[in-house]
């Protein structure tokens, strides 16, 4: 069995793409929304943007509203097939684990 994606595979970055994979292609989600619905710190959701930024699979868009800062966050298409693979690798562990919707308990 491959191994999963390095990147993705810690909670907070599984977290962030989970939520942007749900939104319509090629849909944002500003950065305030995010830190409040995965309950996370702006520090802490900012350095794991700022990893799955430097892997390529989201994009990150900062401009003003007015005077305010926006921070805007998109899934790339790399990054939506990078979630995609690691999706794939989590139901081949659960198939591998007799877990499948036949077989759960």
């Amino acid at each position: 069995m491959e191994q999963p994606d390095e990147i993705i595979h810690q909670p907070v970055r599984l977290r962030i793409m989970a939520a942007l994979h749900a939104l319509p292609h090629p849909a944002e989600a500003e950065f305030v929304t995010l830190a409040a619905l995965l309950k996370t710190t702006n520090g802490n959701l900012g350095a794991h943007i700022g990893m799955l930024e430097a892997a390529r699979y989201v994009t990150v868009t900062k401009d003003f509203v007015g005077r305010k800062p926006r921070t805007r966050v998109r899934m790339t298409r790399a990054g939506r097939h990078a979630f995609e693979k690691y999706v794939g690798y989590l139901q081949d562990l659960v198939d591998s684990a007799g877990l499948s919707k036949g077989a759960r308990r």
